[in-house]
């Protein structure tokens, strides 16, 4: 499936039906008198979250959605039927902004929320509504409001709890492939990953959490380099961070420092997330190399775990890691 996590929009409300001139004529009622029905009220453009949605897929093809108009008054006091609203459907993590000015106007993030985003116009008032002891035979009606309408920006942030963040070909793919049942693209080349991957892992018996694959991540990134700020959006809804760094760097304290910095850049409160720090493919390694791997710091209070996702050496660790994290962090 193709993951579209932006899209550009124009929404319109329903136009209010316009009231109507309108005067009894019966047989046996010598004086009528004004029977103009009022307008009936147009439909609103509403966004709803829906959990069953992954994408914003389907905007890329349709981007103009109108909401059907008010029917305009009838004689007889009859108004005019309401506009029937149009829903939009949106996976949960949508961010809804006005196009111009970035503004936000939701954050739908649960199965349910909705936000109006243009509202339908009120129906114009029938010549019934003018009469008064005066004027008993009024011949004005209102019309009906336009509808609003805008453009908008949807904005999918994926929602995770657990986030791997590393550079490319850290192993984050082949990790996610392991851990769970999703079946990411793995070769040896940057940038395997070029759309983030979901996967639900299995902890213990009625013990689950979701785990994100992001793209991975270079120096420069909150600048927009590589996969830049596509990549960075999704970091920010992940309760902790799982840092994988390669063993066989040649420096995996300076690897971890350009991670921190670029999501520091990016957005300070990311830097303060609750993390972890894995050294990836020690099975490269002599056993003697994994204990001084191990004795590596990061940073106070910064776990620091050796895994090889080909072997699964680490893995049950790690596992229990990211659980008691979440735990700590719920």
């Amino acid at each position: 499936m193709q993951f579209i996590d932006q899209a550009v929009i124009f929404v319109k409300a329903g136009n209010g039906g316009n009231g109507t001139i309108s005067f009894r004529r019966e047989k046996y009622i010598p004086k009528g008198g004004p029977d103009g029905g009022n307008g009936g009220n147009g439909g609103s453009v509403v966004i709803r979250a829906d959990k069953q949605l992954g994408t914003l897929l389907d905007f890329r093809y349709k981007r103009s959605y109108k909401a059907e108009s008010g029917d305009h008054g009838r004689g007889k006091g009859q108004t005019g039927k309401t506009g029937a609203d149009t829903i939009l459907k949106v996976p949960c993590g949508t961010l809804v902004r006005t196009g111009a000015h970035k503004k936000v106007l939701a954050d739908l993030v649960h199965d349910g929320d909705e936000v109006i985003v243009a509202k339908g116009g009120k129906g114009g008032r029938g010549n019934s509504e003018f009469a008064t002891s005066t004027n008993q035979a009024p011949r004005i009606a209102e019309p009906g409001v336009p509808g609003e309408e805008c453009e908008l920006m949807l904005e999918l942030k994926l929602i995770a709890d657990v986030g791997l963040v590393g550079f490319p070909n850290a192993g984050k793919s082949t990790l996610i492939s392991v851990l769970s049942a999703a079946k990411p693209k793995i070769a040896d080349y940057p940038f395997t990953t070029l759309t983030p991957n979901l996967g639900i892992v299995r902890y213990a018996e009625g013990k689950s959490f979701t785990l994100a694959d992001m793209p991975g991540l270079i120096k420069g990134a909150h600048e927009g380099k590589g996969l830049g700020i596509q990549f960075l959006r999704h970091i920010e809804r992940t309760r902790i961070l799982v840092f994988l760094i390669e063993a066989i760097s040649e420096d995996p304290k300076r690897d971890y420092e350009i991670l921190i910095n670029e999501l520091a850049s990016y957005d300070a409160a990311l830097a303060k997330k609750p993390k972890l720090v894995v050294l990836t493919k020690i099975d490269l390694f002599e056993a003697e190399a994994h204990k001084r791997l191990k004795r590596i710091s990061f940073g106070k209070k910064i776990p620091v775990l050796a895994i090889s996702s080909v072997t699964r050496e680490g893995l049950q660790p790690l596992l229990e890691g990211m659980w008691n994290a979440l735990k700590s962090n719920s």
